[in-house]
Parts: structure tokens; sequence; C-alpha cells
């Protein structure tokens, strides 16, 4: 197994309780059963430490204050959410020290404050829940958070969301979530489960004894002093609950940043954060839509006219047609299927506006064949070969245009972002749609995924 990069301080000593096999955290040993009185201490030391982060850290002590605390039995090897409450294993919580406590707290809060439960989709949900602790946890450390003893932090994921990590992690990782994400029960792979470090054959062993005869769990009661009072296992969410909750989290978000601000407590990468998913979820169709809209030539002229064609005084429309040049990089990053969705959309846009476009194709030079031409009556359709495949540079495209007679009303730039700009930001708007996460240093940007 290789080994990964894990958080690590020497001042902190792991207590005797907890074992690491591999890198699975494994159900502390429980050497003995806890009674009302220890189990209402530990329970103590959760609420302790979240006051603390609202004290310290208000934005995340908002969060996490919004999900109940619940002791849950055996099926709980460590911590767990549904969204709706935090679960922990009493035996788990009682063995980590106070700044783990607040990681683990915090790394349930922000499962569910980033509505990781709405947003798989139709992706693995082994490797999703993977996605998402690692999305999770390099953040926290960053913040100066400490994990549990041995929770690996991949610090390549860095400020990566988990829909941009998901494609990144091997299918073949032996690797367990740090929690339990009880989201959903659909694992949508045979081969693994996503429970804090069960496999199918240990779940497989703990339904068999869940489903003792209840009749044995009733003569036992009387012996098990506070354990009797722990939660079962919660039911996977519906769908309408999932969409319920989603939208409670994004006001819980909203509502604890501005919680925060209040306190002059909110900086570095959560303010990020926040502003990230706080941001309207609207299409890259519909957000270039509305930013072409505002270049449509639309100032009518309410002159009187000569006498000749009557007293009406009727509106009359004076512009010419728009004039846009649209680049497409194609340096290898972007899919014919992308690019068709792309033609598609700006095609559209080019009916409505009544808009002329000049076509352009470039890696890190201007494709042979561009440009191409296409007047406002003309359907905008998909060259037969936009060559490409090499690097990427965008200044070619911008020595296109400053050589042109008239000058654009607007470039449309469609990349990925990774290649040279052009010192200087030209005297015409540039809209940069961008697919990945990199930065462009003018014009305006949309994400594409």
């Amino acid at each position: 197994m290789d080994n990964y990069p894990t958080w690590q301080d020497d001042s902190l000593k792991p207590t005797e309780k907890v074992r690491v096999v591999g890198e699975d955290i494994v159900q502390p040993e429980q050497d003995h059963e806890l009674d009302l009185n220890e189990l209402e201490a530990i329970k103590n030391r959760l609420t302790k430490a979240r006051t603390q982060l609202i004290l310290d850290k208000p934005f995340l002590g908002n969060l996490v204050l919004r999900l109940p605390l619940i002791a849950a039995d055996s099926w709980c090897k460590t911590s767990a959410t549904d969204a709706k409450s935090f679960y922990y294993n009493p035996h788990f919580i009682d063995s980590l020290n106070n700044h783990q406590i607040k990681f683990v707290l915090i790394h349930e809060a922000l499962h569910c404050a980033l509505t990781h439960f709405a947003r798989r989709g139709n992706r693995a949900k082994h490797i999703w829940d993977l996605a998402c602790d690692f999305a999770i946890n390099p953040l926290l450390v960053k913040e100066g958070f400490h994990p549990p003893i041995d929770v690996p932090i991949f610090r390549q994921y860095e400020g990566m969301i988990a829909e941009e990590i998901y494609p990144m992690i091997d299918d073949n990782l032996d690797q367990e979530p740090m929690d339990q994400h009880l989201y959903d029960d659909n694992a949508n792979d045979d081969s693994k489960q996503s429970d804090g470090g069960l496999r199918e054959n240990d779940l497989q062993k703990q339904q068999e004894q869940e489903q003792q005869p209840a009749a044995d769990s009733k003569s036992n009661d009387g012996n098990k002093g506070g354990m009797s009072q722990l939660a079962k296992q919660p039911p996977a969410l519906q769908p309408d609950e999932i969409d319920k909750l989603a939208t409670q989290w994004q006001k819980n978000l909203a509502s604890s940043a501005q919680f925060a601000q209040q306190a002059g407590k909110l900086d570095g990468e959560f303010a990020k954060l926040i502003d990230f998913f706080l941001q309207p979820q609207v299409s890259w169709q519909s957000l270039l839509a509305q930013y072409m809209s505002t270049f449509a030539r639309d100032d009518f002229s309410y002159s009187r006219p000569s006498r000749r064609h009557g007293d009406a005084i009727m509106p009359s429309l004076r512009s010419h047609q728009l004039d846009i040049s649209v680049a497409i990089d194609t340096s290898g990053s972007i899919s014919q299927e992308e690019i068709n969705d792309f033609i598609s959309e700006v095609d559209a846009i080019k009916a409505n506006l009544r808009a002329g476009i000049t076509l352009l194709a470039c890696d890190d030079t201007l494709s042979e064949h561009s440009p191409w031409r296409y007047e406002a009556w003309n359907e905008l359709q998909f060259p037969a070969s936009l060559g490409g495949g090499k690097g990427t540079n965008f200044n070619p495209v911008f020595d296109y245009l400053a050589q042109q007679d008239t000058p654009s009303d607007v470039l449309i730039y469609f990349t990925d972002a990774k290649g040279k700009f052009p010192e200087f930001e030209p005297d015409y708007p540039v809209l940069w749609l961008i697919k990945g996460k990199e930065r462009v240093p003018w014009g305006s940007r949309i994400q594409l995924n």
C-alpha cells in the first residue's frame, strides 16, 4: 500500500483506545460499556467544542450548531451525518482530544453546508464519498485544525471541490472515508461500501447482529446502563428530503457567513468557499445569454418623421448588427461534444441578437483554415476540421483581431485558460468561457463545468 501524506503533531499523543489498521479508521476498543454519566460527559465535551468554535470561528461554529448531537450504537464506527444530525460513537469521541473533536464536528457540518448529499448524481458512491472527504480535510488543516491520527490529507486536492477531485481518484484506491455518509443507500458500486471502515462482509455481519430477536435485546437492557439510550442508524434520505435540505443548508451557509462577517471573523479559504457556493447556480448557457443581451442594439428613435408619412410616431431601430468574434481553444483539452454544445448556444444567441460571427480556432497558432465568417442570416455550422492539438497561446487570436479594419463588438473565448495571455487587455470586451478552475487576468469569466 502506498504511503499517503497525513497531518501529524508530535505534541499530541494518541490514546491506547484508538487502533489503526492500514489506513482505515476502525472502531476504538470498547473496553467497557458506558453508563449514563459517562455518556453525558462525552456529550459535554462535544458541546464545549461547539461553544469554543462559536467564539473563535463563528462561521464554522454556527454551521456545527445546526446539527443536533446524537450518540449512536455500534453501527457508527466514528462519526456520521444524514444532513440532519451529527451521529457519533461515544468511544470514538472519548478517544479524541479537544482539537480533534473540533475537526470531526466541522467535517460533518461542511458535508451538509456544501450539500455533498445533493451533488452525487450518477457518480459511484464510494469514490464520491472519498472525493468529498478529500475536498474538506486539506482545507481544515490549512485553517489550523487537527484531524484524528492517521486521517489522510491529500494536499494535491487543496482548493478543489468534490466534482473536480472525483475523476482524479483511482477506482482501486484501498481507502475508506473517515466518517459515514448516510445521505443515501444506493452505493452504485458493487465492490465497496462507504461506511467509515466497513467492508461489505463487515456490514453484513453487523446487520445480522442487529436483527437478533427483540426478546434478546430486551433481556440485556438492564445490564447496558446508558448504552441502551444509543440511536439506531437512520434511514436514507428521500429525493424530496434532499431537495428541501439542500435549500435549507444554502440558507444556513448564507446566515452563518453573515453572522461571521458581523463579528469580523470571516476570511481566508472559507470566505472564498462561501463566495463560490453562494453564487447563483445558473447554467453557463443562461449566463452567456444574459451577458450577450447587454450588447443588443436596441437604441430606438422616436423622432417625428416626415409629414408625408402621416402623423403617427413609430419607433425605428437605428443601429447596425452586432459583430461577434468567437475563438475556440483547440489545444486538446476541449472535447468535441463540448464544442458542439458551445457552437449551438452561440448560434442561438446570434439569431436572437441579429449578429454576425467570425469564428477562429487556435492552439499555439491560428488554424490555417481560420477565420470562418457567418452573417446574421447564416446558420453557424461546425467546420469540418479545426486542427489543433498543440500548446495554448491566446496571442494569435488577439493579434488577428487587432489587424482588422473594424473592431469586434465582443470576443468570446472558449478554453481551459491554461495558456499564454496577451500582456495588455484589448479595448473591446472579452468573455472567457472556462472549462476547469483556472483564472483569467482580465475580461469577464463564465464557468463551464
